[in-house]
């Protein structure tokens, strides 16, 4: 019986000259559908942070085939890629702004947000339904709806422009609203279709671990985009004789990312554990405390230590990280380095030093060389 993928039912040649049967076929072909399965599972959006090819002019209208062969782009990602071509450097943009935060909130942790390559950008790692995983999606989903929303604003893209948000009404009556604002709405609903795409054409048995996985990732992506809504603010400028501020023009800006960076921090460190329950929906594991709120980050899996390399967990360890010899915190010596201790070095740095205010108006500094000592894990 022929199978219609070149197998038949009789012994059959491979290139390599060896004979295999078709339940040998059957089962070469399975599991080669399953390492192709565990490849595209590894690719993520996340690549187009570190795609060379992310400038306006090589996004050409009807370029389809560029789309196609964007690296970690989903089915449904890459149909909105030649929609909204000229959206694919800022979605790049946001997550490299994302990743940038990640590694500044996490710098002196354990597990510091490392990139291992261009693909799945933080590697095995994010495999594991972890704090540190619902930290990534949040940040990532915030990155895109901040770099989409300004980029709206700055007139880059064909299909939105500034700001339409209605006047807030606190809004004293003489004080305009109006000048060209983040065009938050439209960010957020674009960072919603495209970032929350791979997960929505995904099909799971509900009760399954994938369908727990892929619940949890939609709701800190959602997390992620709720905390740059709540932290976009009024701004106004002053017009009026000599600076006399008899009347202010206003519009809706969004916070500087690194607010977004501290707020999902703090995120993370409450965020909560969760479980399916027999409907195959996420529920806390510890009934006595708060539900989660569409503004909190969840995990449902624990994370693993990070203090030695781990090819299965994806952890890079510790060994040769700086740590703090004063400090009792994560960056101190004794928690970073998981209790193997350190070397100490001496290091030489050139710093900024005797600096003076000039009239008018800038500061001029020497440069100074100082040696100080530096510890490293083992």
């Amino acid at each position: 019986m022929n199978l219609g993928l070149g197998c038949v039912r009789r012994p059959i040649c491979w290139p390599f000259g060896s004979v295999l049967d078709s339940r040998h076929c059957v089962f070469a072909l399975t599991l080669l559908t399953l390492l192709m399965q565990v490849v595209v599972e590894a690719n993520s959006w996340w690549s187009l942070a570190m795609n060379p090819l992310l400038i306006p002019e090589a996004y050409i209208i009807g370029a389809q085939p560029l789309c196609s062969q964007l690296v970690g782009l989903s089915q449904g990602q890459k149909k909105l890629c030649q929609l909204y071509q000229d959206h694919m450097q800022y979605i790049g943009e946001g997550a490299k702004t994302g990743i940038r935060e990640c590694q500044y909130q996490f710098r002196h942790r354990r597990w510091n947000c490392s990139t291992v390559d261009n693909s799945s950008v933080f590697g095995r790692v994010m495999q594991i339904g972890s704090r540190e995983t619902a930290f990534t999606y949040a940040i990532s989903a915030a990155g895109v709806v901040n770099a989409v929303s300004r980029a709206c604003r700055e007139g880059e893209l064909s299909s939105c422009g500034c700001s339409r948000a209605a006047r807030p009404k606190d809004l004293p009556r003489d004080w305009l609203w109006g000048g060209c604002g983040d065009n938050l709405n439209y960010g957020y609903r674009f960072s919603r279709e495209f970032v929350d795409a791979r997960e929505r054409e995904k099909s799971f048995p509900k009760g399954s671990h994938e369908n727990a996985r892929l619940l949890m990732n939609i709701h800190n992506n959602e997390a992620g985009r709720r905390i740059v809504s709540d932290l976009a603010h009024v701004s106004c400028k002053c017009h009026g004789v000599s600076g006399s501020c008899s009347l202010k023009t206003c519009w809706l800006q969004l916070a500087d990312f690194r607010k977004v960076g501290d707020a999902l921090k703090e995120k993370y460190d409450s965020a909560v554990a969760m479980k399916l329950n027999s409907r195959g929906k996420l529920v806390q594991m510890h009934s006595r405390f708060n539900p989660p709120t569409n503004h909190d980050l969840v995990y449902i899996e624990q994370s693993p230590d990070y203090c030695l390399k781990n090819q299965s967990t994806g952890s890079l360890g510790t060994v040769g990280r700086l740590c703090n010899k004063t400090s009792e915190g994560m960056d101190g010596c004794e928690l970073m380095c998981c209790g193997r201790g350190y070397d100490q070095y001496k290091a030489q740095i050139v710093e900024r030093c005797h600096c003076k205010f000039h009239w008018c108006c800038y500061v001029k500094c020497k440069r100074c060389t100082k040696v100080v000592d530096q510890f490293v894990c083992k």
